[in-house]
């Protein structure tokens, strides 16, 4: 109580310092034409004594606080667009707001993203901070026809991904269930589809995804590794619009316009979108690519299915306040020879922000539910599944300051659980539980000079743990020069979650999820109990930033992620009495490095990551089986044409052997169930067992690499034209290995294939 206390005087203090200062200049920044925001516009407000500049947020929104009265100039730029310029009057105490509308120029296009990445660059901490925008995953060599930014995202630096099969992602090694994924902030259990290449995020609706591979900020919480965050945009507010695209792979439909259109006299808007997209390749493989079956040892082509379906509903005020509701629905099925699983994931919510004419003060948050069912059929017919389900609010405040920012608030989160599992020895694992969780949370960003700073500090309260977490984060960056830049990020973090995937399986077909066990946990490798039940983890980041040319720019980052305390569904327990769950520790530290090129008609980013993840469970240290040593990734696009209507990119990745444990041999799995003692060894026809090799995860795979190309055309009228090749060598990588028969699987073959897509 006292923590919570402290923590409320805290921020308390800090409000009232805001409602105390002098006044404020803000608004939002649109495009005319379509009236989406500008995102990451530049703007500088000019006085006699002074110059400010910040940037507009992913609402096109900025604010400068705490200015004295007097005479302002206010210059808002953004590359591609013409600038404008206003004379502010400020008197004291005045909360001055406008919206503001840009005309796009005939400057060219292409250097936008640069530009904006830049200036942001600059002004923010941005430790292992990623922006993706949608134009940047359209970059990308599309599979089909259809980018997705399940196919962008092994492509940043830190981030490696198990191939075309699974989807599963690993970020600086931690674990899937140890990132976060959010989409309008709320958490996705599975954002991705069992064939690697979708996601169930709509890349046509998405505005910004944020991607924090580690030191993340306070305002995050519950998870020990990383940060997905995707924020969709809002329906077209000038006028109806739609898009419908099909290609061997899926199909899909977008519509979009207001029930109220944006006016620039003011009043708001309000909009409405829907999309939904469904597989076909289940039906078109048999006819296209007969030869993918034996790959993936599948009698009925790739065996892949999915519907996805998404809505939103966005109303926006005249002070720039806004309120959003939407629902989803997501479900996915795959057929292979020795699995059957299916998931269905759904449901919905509301976000908000207020902007209040006459306070300092900026207020947000969602209310959110969702509900997430997974079931897996494996040849021995033992039942596997799990459901969540997920309630959730929070509630957060912002201040902007004269050079600092201040945002504060409090989220709540309540888990039901689901869980069933029976493993090899006939022994079921359940769990059906519901907790809580608490947080509340404070970041503070200062800029001193060259030096910007954001310390920040997150308290996690977990009900069913009766367990309380400070967690400090903290963050700097040095703008040592014009063109150099010193950053450094830290923290601590925990989480209750669990998920029934164990770091040892090579192939993970079912993610199911636990809330974290009430029962006795041992320390790895003794008898003595740990302190809780949590997962934990501190995260240390360094790096720097170098422009070597105004389109050419270097990042290079270290990082050591030490996992204190990691808790594991003990899947191989031999009888009712043993324990679920073990602990286990471990750390990732490696190197990341990217180069980025960007010109006019050129795209040109190179990404190579060192790493090393270990594990030690108290009886030896192993490297995980996701422990890729070494990744590179090169992404290429070039547009041509007289108008830039042809465009040309190709994607190649390589990754060093994973890891995996070696078979020393095989025995006969005799259960004496039927015939207890008298089962004869002689003539009975057991099941075959595995004996493992003693040196865990000691062998290594062979090494993965692949070739995508893509060209694309289009064409005034909204007609667009994709012609794609998927692993375009026929590169046979390794999936799998079925070790009772001795049956390699790979990932998928060479896959061309032509898309096509209608605007209007």
């Amino acid at each position: 109580m006292r923590t919570w206390l402290l923590f409320a005087a805290v921020f308390s203090f800090f409000a009232f310092q805001a409602q105390a200062q002098n006044g404020s200049i803000r608004g939002h920044v649109y495009d005319r034409e379509s009236g989406e925001p500008i995102i990451y516009g530049t703007v500088q407000l000019f006085s006699q004594s002074d110059t400010l500049g910040v940037n507009s947020d992913i609402e096109g929104f900025f604010s400068f606080g705490n200015l004295p009265k007097g005479n302002y100039k206010l210059l808002i730029t953004y590359v591609g667009y013409d600038s404008l310029s206003l004379d502010i009057q400020l008197k004291a105490g005045q909360i001055f707001y406008q919206q503001f509308y840009m005309n796009e120029s005939s400057i060219n296009l292409g250097t936008v993203q640069v530009s904006a990445r830049k200036s942001t660059a600059k002004t923010d901490v941005q430790i292992s901070k990623l922006k993706v925008s949608q134009k940047e995953i359209r970059s990308l060599p599309s599979v089909g026809g259809e980018p997705d930014i399940a196919q962008y995202l092994p492509v940043l630096p830190g981030i490696i991904s198990t191939g075309d099969q699974g989807g599963q992602l690993y970020v600086r090694g931690g674990s899937p269930i140890q990132n976060l994924i959010l989409l309008d902030g709320m958490t996705i259990y599975n954002p991705f589809h069992s064939i690697g290449f979708f996601s169930v995020f709509e890349t046509d609706i998405i505005r910004n995804v944020d991607v924090l591979t580690g030191g993340f900020g306070a305002s995050y919480g519950g998870r020990i590794s990383a940060i997905i965050d995707i924020h969709t945009r809002e329906g077209n507010k000038k006028h109806f619009a739609g898009k419908v695209s099909a290609n061997p792979f899926l199909g899909k439909i977008l519509l979009e316009g207001p029930l109220k259109k944006l006016t620039e006299s003011g009043g708001g808007s309000v909009s409405v979108l829907f999309t939904a997209k469904q597989s076909l390749i289940d039906k078109t493989s048999p006819v296209l690519y007969p030869y993918a079956e034996s790959v993936i040892q599948s009698n009925s082509g790739l065996p892949y299915q999915f519907t996805d379906v998404y809505g939103k509903l966005s109303a926006l005020g005249g002070n720039g306040s806004k309120v959003e509701t939407f629902g989803f629905r997501f479900a996915d099925r795959v057929d292979y020879s020795i699995a059957s699983l299916a998931w269905l994931s759904s449901g919905g919510g509301a976000t908000f922000k207020l902007v209040p004419p006459n306070s300092n003060l900026i207020m947000g948050g969602n209310i959110t539910f969702s509900d997430y069912n997974i079931s897996l059929q494996e040849q021995d017919n033992s039942p596997r599944q799990s459901r969540i389900s997920t309630y959730s609010a929070q509630l957060d405040f912002g201040y902007f300051g004269y050079n600092n920012e201040l945002h504060y608030g409090f989220a709540f989160n309540g888990l039901s659980t689901d869980f069933q599992f029976r493993n090899f020895l006939g022994v079921t694992i359940q769990q059906q539980d519901f907790t809580t969780e608490l947080a509340g949370f404070i970041n503070y960003r200062q800029k001193l000079g060259k030096l910007i700073i954001e310390p920040g500090l997150r308290v996690q309260m977990y009900a069913s743990q009766q367990e309380t977490k400070l967690e400090p984060r903290f963050g700097a960056k040095l703008n040592a020069s014009d063109r150099l830049r010193f950053k450094f990020a830290g923290g601590l973090y925990s989480q209750n979650l669990l998920s029934t995937v164990n770091e040892r399986d090579v192939v993970n077909l079912f993610v199911g999820f636990l809330s974290g066990p009430e029962q006795t946990i041992y320390e790895p490798g003794t008898q003595t109990p740990t302190k809780d039940q949590l997962q934990k983890a501190f995260h240390a980041v360094g790096g720097l930033e170098f422009d070597l040319s105004p389109q050419l720019e270097l990042q290079l980052e270290a990082y050591h992620k030490g996992f204190t305390q990691l808790i594991e569904l003990n899947r191989n327990k031999l009888t009712p009495q043993d324990p679920d769950y073990s602990a286990i520790e471990g750390k990732a530290q490696g190197l990341d490095l990217s180069l980025r090129y960007e010109a006019a008609n050129t795209y040109l980013w190179l990404t190579y990551s060192l790493g090393q993840v270990l594990r030690n469970d108290g009886e030896q240290t192993f490297p995980t089986i996701f422990d890729r040593r070494h990744n590179i990734n090169l992404l290429f696009t070039y547009a041509m044409g007289e108008n830039k209507d042809w465009e040309f990119s190709l994607r190649w990745n390589y990754g060093s052997p994973f890891p995996f444990t070696q078979t020393q041999g095989f025995y006969g799995q005799l259960n004496f169930v039927e015939e207890g003692l008298n089962t004869n060894p002689a003539t009975a026809n057991p099941p075959i067992g595995i004996l493992y090799a003693e040196e865990r995860n000691g062998g290594r795979l062979l090494p993965y690499h692949r070739l995508d190309l893509s060209l694309k055309k289009t064409f005034d009228f909204g007609l667009e034209i994709i012609a794609s090749v998927t692993n375009a060598y026929n590169r046979k990588n390794i999936f799998y290995i079925d070790r009772r028969t001795a049956k390699r699987v790979d990932q998928l073959p060479w896959l061309p294939s032509l898309g096509l897509s209608y605007s209007w």
